[in-house]
Parts: structure tokens; C-alpha cells; sequence
């Protein structure tokens, strides 16, 4: 992981390296060089659950950020928490407009297209309306959701989502294309 010049590592991520919310505050870990201590929490065998956890997130989601006086859960959250804290490397433009853009992007990913496809959410509706379904929920949401975002950003040039510069715009769309295609099969590129 990379590390600020003098500084030591006292962030801890309590993260699952398959969650893609856990994925993007590493992402944005890694962009702004800012050291961390990695704890993985294992969903599958139910880790979220213990007591030690639950004091950190009651919800039992990951990732949750430790930063000593400070323990902040929720990608979203602990983005905007370390664009405060750790200035350098912005993950959000100056411009008003580019910034708009940029937490709308992530705001329909976080709200929109990613709690639509929690293991927690498919594994009830597996048990509800059966397996078919439940992927089909899942894709149809990812989709409707990534329609969403095209239209959002179809008059961005560049080489990232809202331009020249890697933001937050990326950091939240990232992972979600990486489940979209590998998780659920959708075909991101036509």
C-alpha cells in the first residue's frame, strides 16, 4: 500500500476483498497514498457478525474505517470523510459542475445500483421467489441502473468519467463494472 512521505500507517479498513464497496475505499486509499492497516472482515463465514465488529457497525456491512478517535462505515461516507482529512489527491474536481457529476455518479451507484445486488438482499430473494429471479432482479437493477450513468455522462470527454482526471466518479463505477461483468454476466462494452 502506498504511504505519504513521514507519515505512518494509523488507518485501519476493515474490508472484504470481494465487497465492492470495501473495493472502492481501497481504491481511493491507494490514490491519495495514504497508508492503511488492512483487517479482513470474511462475509462468508459470517466475521460481520461478531460482537467486536458489531461495536464498529451495528449494520454489519462493510468496509468501516478506523482512523483512532474517528470510526466512520459506509463507502460513501468514508469518501467524503477522506477527501476532508487528506486533501491531497482530490477525489473530487474544483469545479462545481464536475463535482455535481461526480457525486451524482456515485450517489445512483451507491443508492441505486449497488444495494440491489447484496448477497444479503439476493439470498432473501432466492428464498422468497427462487434463484431465476433473483439474478434476474439483480441484472435488470445493474442495468437500469448503468443506463442511468451512461446517459449521465455520454458529453464527457476524456479518458475517465467526468474527464482527464481520475475521481470519484471512477472510484465508485469501477468496482461495479468489475460485478456487473464478472458477477452477473452483463455485457458492459455494447
Amino acid at each position: 500500500m502506498a504511504a505519504i512521505i513521514g507519515e505512518s500507517p494509523k488507518l485501519a479498513l476493515y474490508s472484504y476483498w470481494q465487497s465492492s464497496c470495501s473495493w472502492r475505499v481501497r481504491f481511493a486509499l491507494n490514490l491519495k497514498g495514504i497508508s492503511y492497516e488492512y483487517k479482513a472482515v470474511n462475509l462468508s463465514k459470517g466475521e460481520q457478525f461478531t460482537p467486536e465488529f458489531e461495536k464498529l457497525n451495528p449494520l454489519h456491512f462493510v468496509p468501516v474505517l478506523d482512523d483512532g478517535d474517528v470510526v466512520v462505515s459506509d463507502s460513501y461516507a468514508i469518501l467524503l470523510y477522506l477527501e476532508e482529512k487528506y486533501p491531497q489527491i482530490a477525489l473530487l474536481p474544483a469545479d462545481p459542475q464536475l463535482k455535481a457529476l461526480n457525486l451524482q455518479v456515485a450517489s445512483i451507484v451507491t443508492s441505486s445500483i449497488q444495494p440491489l445486488h447484496m448477497l444479503s438482499n439476493l439470498k432473501y430473494l432466492v428464498q422468497k421467489v427462487g434463484p431465476q429471479e433473483s439474478l434476474l432482479f439483480a441484472q435488470t437493477n445493474v442495468e437500469k441502473g448503468f443506463n442511468a450513468l451512461e446517459k449521465l455522462l455520454k458529453d464527457i470527454n476524456g479518458k475517465y468519467a467526468s474527464g482527464d482526471e481520475v475521481y470519484m466518479a471512477d472510484v465508485f463505477m469501477a468496482p461495479q463494472i468489475a460485478v456487473a461483468m464478472q458477477r452477473f454476466k452483463i455485457d458492459m462494452i455494447n
